[in-house]
């Protein structure tokens, strides 16, 4: 990796920030300190077993996407997945079971994996995924979710195991935000915010940025009310523009110095916050992190992706082990090549490159 950010140093750091503050926070329930003292010592613990993977020729990526669902209740305008026809209104046959997401989640575990994203779909379908993550205490399990589906439930699930860390998509304000995703959305985002921090439970924000809400999601005001409310986490997404149509709401040169600019800002004024860009952060990190450099991505039936924005896959982890997916053929010959490391026009450069990802594909099954 080339010298600058390291987005994997700082995310671990960030992480060990908000849980020493959670500690504080839970020192009058032991249980909970508990919890938080035994996953910080996991994270250490992980981290060495990287560390020593590295030292023999071997790379474990300290995060793994894992996408444990196909359906989704929403229609967000310009969603990339619904375009790539990843993601459906229905539960599709062949998904991977409650019990197969186990076994990749205790194995990402023995190998030090310490952070595992789940998203979707709508990852809280899935309530038998959720619970078995629930489990792993060792892992902090992301959950990126449109919010809708946290209730009573939800919020007994999150407060039992700390490990389950929602972050909720927004787009800005309510007008943003509910011409994307729907009328009612931002308000249910709102409660579910207060309803989170009034359990002194951790949570952050998922925002896609555009060309439209850059200048609200950069604005004081809007990181202030976020704050308020308890949010920890803040994860800027560049845009992906999946259609003709929609490549004007991809962010330039302009937006994107811009939005650099301000996570620089944001990360020495909310110092209690953790800011991650992507793919900003990968830039500076040296490139795409994709592949298995830094994570890799595993669809709703398994197979091992490069990230959810290059969507091709020539192993799938119900035929062979997550250790053997991280070095496929198709991630070896991505990363081993300039694939990664190119400049690009919006949000992915594996998505850019999307014919040349094709031709490998077609080489390496050939």
């Amino acid at each position: 990796m080339q010298n600058g950010f390291d987005i994997g140093k700082y995310m671990t750091a960030g992480v060990e920030r908000i849980v020493a503050d959670a500690l504080k926070a839970t020192l009058s329930d032991p249980a909970e300190s508990a919890f938080m003292l035994k996953f910080a010592a996991a994270s250490g613990k992980a981290s060495v077993k990287r560390a020593n993977a590295d030292k023999n020729g071997e790379h474990i990526p300290p995060f793994l996407i894992a996408s444990i669902t196909s359906s989704c209740n929403l229609h967000c305008a310009g969603c990339y997945s619904r375009c790539n026809h990843a993601t459906t209104d229905a539960q599709p046959e062949a998904q991977l079971t409650g019990d197969e997401w186990k076994a990749i989640f205790d194995e990402a575990d023995q190998i030090g994996v310490s952070f595992i994203l789940l998203a979707g779909g709508e990852p809280l379908l899935r309530r038998d995924v959720i619970e078995a993550a629930g489990k792993k205490s060792n892992i902090l399990f992301p959950v990126f979710t449109n919010g809708t589906f946290i209730g009573e439930s939800y919020l007994n699930l999150f407060d039992k195991r700390r490990n389950l860390v929602p972050v909720l998509s927004i787009e800005g304000d309510r007008n943003v935000t509910d011409h994307r995703r729907g009328e009612g959305v931002y308000d249910k985002l709102l409660s579910v915010m207060d309803a989170l921090h009034d359990r002194k439970l951790i949570f952050g924000v998922s925002v896609t940025v555009t060309t439209e809400n850059i200048k609200e999601v950069t604005s004081e005001s809007f990181m202030d009310a976020l704050r308020k409310r308890g949010c920890k986490l803040v994860v800027f997404v560049e845009f992906v523009p999946v259609t003709s149509e929609s490549r004007e709401l991809a962010p330039g040169d302009n937006e994107r110095k811009q939005l650099k600019e301000y996570i620089d800002y944001a990360r020495l004024a909310y110092g209690d916050m953790v800011f991650v860009s992507f793919p900003g952060d990968e830039k500076s990190s040296g490139g795409c992190i994709a592949a298995g450099r830094g994570f890799f991505h595993i669809n709703s039936h398994g197979g091992a992706e490069p990230c959810p924005f290059s969507p091709y896959s020539d192993v799938n982890v119900r035929d062979t082990s997550l250790r053997e997916a991280m070095s496929s053929r198709l991630f070896k010959m991505l990363r081993e090549g300039d694939y990664l490391k190119d400049d690009h026009s919006g949000g992915c450069v594996l998505y850019e490159k999307q014919l040349e990802v094709e031709r490998i594909i077609e080489h390496v099954l050939a």
